[in-house]
């Protein structure tokens, strides 16, 4: 049951727009799976959903592990689109997105290249990562810097 909701899911987000788990919640109900918020949560967790802009402002749930896609310009992509800037405050890495973007920017960064990244917390639009060293942190910011303005 749990796989069949799974593949629905992905069919949905990728054929409508849904902007929030009640949204997503009312497409399964009306394809006849009876599920709570709390499911709808868990499954957009499973499955690794994030939210991305899209052109006219709004947002939208998208798949970022897409079997046979790439990946890493995805990830880049989520990261650009929402990426403000970045400081350091020692070993903590802060980094500001647009408003809504935190949670899609921290998925994109733990899918990317960051090895120098222990762990992340995201809000509405900060980010606060662990970084193991002071130098490994401004490594890393100059990195994202430098990724975040390349064209």
């Amino acid at each position: 049951m749990k796989a069949t909701r799974h593949t629905k899911i992905l069919e949905l987000i990728e054929r409508y727009e849904i902007e929030t788990q009640e949204e997503l919640s009312d497409y399964l109900r009306r394809e006849g799976y009876q599920v709570t918020q709390a499911t709808v949560s868990r499954d957009i967790r499973e499955l690794k959903l994030t939210k991305v802009s899209q052109e006219n402002g709004r947002q939208r749930y998208a798949a970022l592990s897409e079997p046979g896609s790439d990946m890493n310009g995805k990830y880049v992509r989520v990261f650009k689109e929402g990426f403000r800037s970045a400081d350091t405050a020692q070993n903590i890495l802060v980094v500001k997105t647009v408003s809504g973007m935190a949670m899609a920017v921290a998925a994109a960064l733990d899918n990317m290249q960051c090895d120098e990244i222990v762990g992340s917390i995201a809000g509405d639009d900060t980010i606060m990562c662990a970084v193991r060293t002071s130098a490994e942190a401004q490594n890393l910011l100059a990195r994202l810097k430098k990724l975040a303005t390349e064209k």
